[in-house]
């Protein structure tokens, strides 16, 4: 639901994607995958309803279910490389410094489907404080929107799921927060459509308190 009043969650970790979520990295993603789009013959709108929040080979292989897995991991590979090197026009969602800081010895990691190069360059692109715990594309076998990478967070930072509240703004991302049983603000306008719990602008409609006992509340709205 639209956060039009306050909302209150509480939680002991809080799990964030990267990409829409904490940093605006649109152009970039699109300059990359319509490029793709347009070496495989596809139409670049319809390839832009299916990238977010996924890997890159598991997008690939929902648009081109014939070609062989090894290809998508290949493309997949050269991509990142395209992507960490493209950095123009990255810049932070409103109000990330602010959230990031307000979590600085709070419970929290970053969930995404980039690598550790990506991420790397993207957070510094933005100019952003990378958390100190990190799930990555190299910490997982499997891609939103399978719930691996929430589930391996909320383990890392010793929390149960059920616990933890997700921050996403994708239907992959959240579809895998919810796989792994945890509530899920939605940021951004993609978000709205996939049923998160609470769907925020972007994140200066998010205030981080500290509650009893080291619970986080988050006062959205």
């Amino acid at each position: 639901m639209p956060a039009t009043a306050t909302t209150v969650l509480t939680a002991r970790a809080l799990l964030l994607d990267m990409d829409g979520t904490l940093v605006n990295s649109d152009a970039a993603v699109e300059r990359v995958w319509r490029r793709w789009a347009g070496r495989q013959g596809l139409d670049g709108d319809a390839v832009m309803k299916v990238v977010h929040g996924r890997q890159g080979y598991a997008s690939m292989a929902l648009l081109l279910p014939d070609r062989p897995m090894e290809q998508n991991h290949a493309d997949n590979a050269r991509m990142l490389a395209e992507e960490t090197a493209d950095t123009e026009g990255v810049v932070p969602v409103p109000g990330a410094p602010e959230f990031l800081a307000a979590l600085r010895g709070l419970p929290h990691a970053l969930v995404t489907s980039a690598d550790v190069a990506l991420s790397t360059a993207r957070m510094a692109a933005a100019g952003l404080a990378q958390p100190d715990v990190r799930v990555t594309a190299e910490s997982v076998d499997a891609s939103k929107p399978h719930p691996e990478g929430f589930l391996k967070g909320a383990a890392e930072l010793g929390v149960a799921p059920a616990d933890c509240v997700a921050f996403e703004d994708s239907g992959a991302g959240i579809a895998a927060a919810r796989a792994a049983g945890m509530r899920v603000v939605g940021v951004g306008p993609r978000a709205g459509a996939h049923g998160p719990d609470v769907v925020v602008p972007d994140l200066t409609a998010v205030r981080v308190e500290s509650g009893a006992d080291g619970e986080i509340r988050l006062v959205i709205g």
